[in-house]
């Protein structure tokens, strides 16, 4: 049987030309009006993921 997408890893993460994995930041659903403007809009760019979690990803993402 061949692997497939999995479907919620594909909606939140982005495989690069280089191979590296691009998500968004943790830490802006909730908990907003003690975090300051500068901090939020950080948090709102795609992040490049560590090489710690690649290894998870890039199995859910056998297409990527």
């Amino acid at each position: 049987m061949s692997s497939k997408t999995r479907k919620a890893v594909a909606k939140r993460f982005k495989i690069t030309a280089k191979g590296k994995v691009i998500g968004s930041a943790s830490g802006r659903r909730h908990l907003a009006a003690t975090k300051n403007r500068k901090r939020k809009r950080r948090l709102a760019k795609a992040k490049i993921m560590s090489e710690a979690d690649y290894v998870h990803i890039k199995d859910n993402l056998p297409f990527a």
